[in-house]
């Protein structure tokens, strides 16, 4: 499982989950940075990668079936870098059992 960290989660996402053993980059280290968010969605798409995202722009594209590969949104508001990760940590399994499900937009919701 590859996942791409959109740029309003910090890169310590990312770290985290290659921690687990997962292939994960942030747009920052790509120089996406500042891409817009189609150009995210075609290089998730050509190098298969999962979405995770804060921006809502990304779950509209895949509510209409414009997003080919898969969306984390995270709706867990303003949060501290710790808080995001024990969520992550906690909804880890369930998470990639939703991916493997094969489900496009997935949402990671404050417990």
């Amino acid at each position: 499982m590859k996942f791409l960290v959109d740029h309003q989660l910090p890169v310590a996402l990312s770290k985290f989950l290659e921690d687990r053993g997962f292939e994960a980059r942030h747009v920052m280290n790509l120089n996406l940075d500042q891409a817009s968010d189609q150009s995210i969605v075609q290089y998730a798409r050509q190098n298969e990668f999962v979405i995770i995202t804060k921006d809502e722009d990304f779950s509209i594209l895949a509510a209409l079936g414009l997003c080919a590969p898969p969306i984390i949104w995270v709706r867990l508001g303003n949060c501290r870098k710790s808080t995001l990760l024990i969520a992550f940590s906690s909804a880890l399994d369930s998470l990639l059992h939703k991916l493997a499900a094969g489900d496009k937009l997935i949402e990671l919701l404050p417990e």
